[in-house]
């Protein structure tokens, strides 16, 4: 993990968190679509298609409207009333997500099993979808050629994998070079969209009667099973929504609800009306509708354009889980991991090698496996689906706990979301069999992870703890054996809030000897993103040339120990950074012997991400050559 010690909000935000100045908007708003928005704004490229294949018969006039009105109510709904109307309100320090939204609601603070268990299944759902997002829209966008030169067919699953493989492989490269260039490309694909919506809707003015909602509830209640079942093809429209939460700690609420509202909203109304104008117009259904919105001559221009489109809401989405991965590190659910970051202009901008080598193997399966955007649809939306479940469900205790609305206040309003997210999730229960199980089970799994490394970071934390001596004590044994004190500072980073840390008797008790200068570090990750420099740091002492010291970081920052120790000068700590060893320990995780510790099959997986764990003095940036390792077993 790269880094500096404090990596804080510029001076220019305002009061959610992290926007400049106001002539600053309108450039991170055009930035802001080229990460925030690849998702959703890519969708109409197979969500109406996959809802024509739902539903039943030739597509007349009355399905046709109920299904726009159907999509263009739940862009509505869904990403404009709950996550840019509300869910943006509710920020920790100007981050968002539903791992921020855990943080702030004082998990740890307070044991809170329940939110800590639905915060941390939706974060590794999205995990689930992040892996098929990459596939469905890179295929989405090179089947266009089939409807070019249905020659090109064969080619299309090679193509589309030989992009995703370049583009996890120069992931590690950062996208500094050709990042500024995302929000403009954006720019022209949403205008594009737009413009070919238009076109559509000049042939069928008409069709913008779907936004009256009597056209989709009509449709709803009166055609069955398949009518509800239908929610699981428009929910496709809506499966990037959650990333305007997530990602509004890179650039503010407001650039992202500028660009949503002036772009990204209107651009996607005019496109889904003008595929839903062109099908009543009579045009053929298959194959895909976006795609036949396109003048001839311009069919391969616009295939191009859609897949670099894709590509930018890959990048988004890989970025993302990163950027997510990062967080659940920093409080503790997942091991350290090697954090690599790879342009020092934007926090954001990092790469971690085990989560994109990951998300290639399952992205690249998947595409392999389905080989079609349709079969893909089938597996999309359910994760997502339930993670905006969850979402709405945390909503409702912001609501209580932080806004402080009365239970009818809150419960209405969540309530609402809560039945439009239900009724979203139980239609896209039916794509389970049809390969929803697919980021189901991933979901489960990295859920596994999170809670199999947090209970076995409880239980080494616990088993320290259970044989500390105080300062006193272990001085006056110091002195009564006459151990040497020799020149230098030695620092003992340590989970324990008190006493004396167990490395640092560890050291004594094989060195026999111990320095004349002790400094010992606590670095707690707290539930906010950022933690201000003037807070970062107190030093007591506790018995002369013995100082302790805490740390607090934001679970967006990266923790720096030497620049620790030169800010303790400045705070009466007399140590020589000069001559300064770092002892810190290595616990060989075994099980415990009297039956009362983690099942053994707990304890096995995490004594092997124990081990693979980037080890805490590079996760701390402590000089190689001053580093001393002390090595032991721990039974949990």
């Amino acid at each position: 993990m790269d880094g500096t010690l404090s990596e804080t909000p510029t001076p220019d935000t305002d009061e959610a968190g992290r926007q400049g100045p106001q002539g600053k908007l309108p450039i991170l708003a055009l930035t802001a679509l080229g990460i925030v928005f690849g998702d959703i704004g890519t969708s109409p490229l197979y969500t109406y298609k996959t809802i024509l294949g739902v539903t039943e018969g030739s597509p007349n006039g009355g399905v046709v409207l109920g299904t726009l009105s159907l999509v263009l109510w739940t862009l509505f709904i869904v990403t404009t009333v709950k996550y840019v109307s509300f869910a943006m309100r509710v920020d920790n320090d100007g981050e968002g997500g539903i791992l921020a939204l855990m943080a702030l609601l004082g998990v740890k603070r307070q044991q809170r099993p329940t939110i800590v268990a639905v915060g941390l299944f939706g974060a590794a759902l999205i995990y689930g979808d992040g892996a098929i997002t990459p596939s469905i829209s890179v295929l989405s966008a090179l089947e266009g050629l089939n409807m070019a030169t249905p020659a090109l067919q064969p080619y299309v699953v090679p193509a589309a994998v030989a992009i995703l493989v370049a583009l996890f492989a120069i992931q590690s490269r950062g996208t500094q070079a050709i990042g500024h260039l995302f929000g403009p490309v954006m720019l022209v694909w949403f205008v594009t969209i737009a413009l070919l919506g238009v076109s559509g809707i000049v042939k069928h003015p008409s069709v913008f009667a779907a936004v009256n909602p009597v056209y989709g509830l009509s449709y709803l209640f009166s055609h069955g099973a398949n009518g509800f079942w239908v929610l699981g093809a428009v929910f496709l429209c809506v499966t990037g929504a959650e990333a305007l939460y997530a990602d509004m700690g890179h650039f503010g609420r407001r650039p992202i609800k500028l660009a949503w509202y002036a772009i990204v909203f209107p651009s996607l109304i005019l496109n889904y009306a003008g595929q839903a104008a062109l099908v009543l117009e009579g045009a053929p259904t298959e194959g895909n509708i976006f795609f036949r919105l396109c003048p001839d001559p311009l069919l391969i221009p616009l295939i191009v354009l859609a897949t670099i489109a894709t590509i930018i809401a890959s990048q988004s989405i890989i970025t993302g889980a990163f950027s997510m991965t990062r967080q659940a590190i920093q409080l503790g659910w997942l091991p350290r991991m090697t954090i690599k970051q790879t342009s020092s202009e934007g926090y954001g901008q990092i790469y971690v090698g085990v989560v994109n080598w990951l998300l290639m193997i399952v992205t690249v399966g998947l595409t392999i496996g389905f080989r079609k955007s349709d079969n893909l649809a089938s597996a999309y939306g359910i994760a997502v689906s339930l993670t905006m479940l969850m979402t709405s469900t945390l909503l409702f205790i912001a609501m209580r706990e932080i806004w402080g609305w009365s239970r009818w206040a809150a419960g209405a309003v969540a309530g609402f979301f809560l039945i439009v997210d239900s009724a979203f999730f139980l239609a896209n229960l039916t794509k389970i069999g049809e390969g929803g199980y697919v980021p189901v089970i991933l979901a489960i799994c990295v859920y596994g992870i999170m809670w199999i490394w947090h209970r076995g970071s409880e239980a080494v934390a616990a088993r320290m703890h259970e044989a500390l001596i105080p300062v006193p004590e272990f001085m006056a044994h110091i002195e009564a054996k006459k151990i040497p004190r020799v020149p230098g500072t030695a620092v003992f980073p340590t989970r324990t809030e008190r006493d004396t840390p167990p490395v640092m008797v560890w050291h004594v008790k094989h060195n026999r000897a111990l320095h004349e200068h002790l400094f010992v570090l606590r670095v707690d990750v707290l539930s906010v993103p950022w933690v201000s420099p003037r807070d970062r740091l107190t030093v007591q002492t506790v018995a002369p040339n013995y100082w302790r010291a805490a740390a607090r970081f934001g679970f967006m920052e990266r923790p720096h120990i030497p620049e620790l120790l030169a800010a303790s000068k400045s705070l009466g700590c007399t140590i020589d950074l000069d001559d300064v060893t770092y002892y810190v320990g290595r616990e060989t995780v075994v099980p415990r012997e009297d039956g009362k510790g983690l099942p053994a099959w707990q304890e096995r997986i995490f004594a092997v991400m124990e081990r693979n764990a980037v080890h805490v003095s590079d996760f701390f940036h402590l000089p190689p050559d001053q580093v001393v390792e002390i090595g032991r077993q721990v039974a949990i």
